[in-house]
């Protein structure tokens, strides 16, 4: 458990081990999130992360991607679609 005072301003110094364990670097953006009667802090980056995980399980499957090749290779096939698009256009 860790300890932070909070100024006239409402500013809070997190401390070093919770900066850590959260990946929080200086300039990043903290999100708060309420749950109930806590609040819990995530770092922003983090957290749109893991949101774009969970919107995106099992897309791999459904494409068929397994592993890097099958990634380079669905780029590819996308960037040549885009291409062949903005030349009908």
């Amino acid at each position: 458990m860790e300890l932070a005072k909070v100024t006239s301003k409402g500013q809070v110094t997190i401390p070093v081990a919770i900066r850590n364990l959260l990946g929080i670097r200086e300039g990043d953006k903290l999100l708060f999130v309420e749950d109930g009667k806590k609040v819990v802090l995530m770092n922003a980056s983090t957290s749109a992360l893991l949101k774009a995980q969970e919107e995106f399980e099992g897309v791999a499957q459904e494409l068929g991607v397994q592993n890097e090749e099958d990634v380079v290779k669905l780029v590819k096939e996308i960037r040549a679609e885009r291409g062949a698009q903005y030349k009908c256009e």
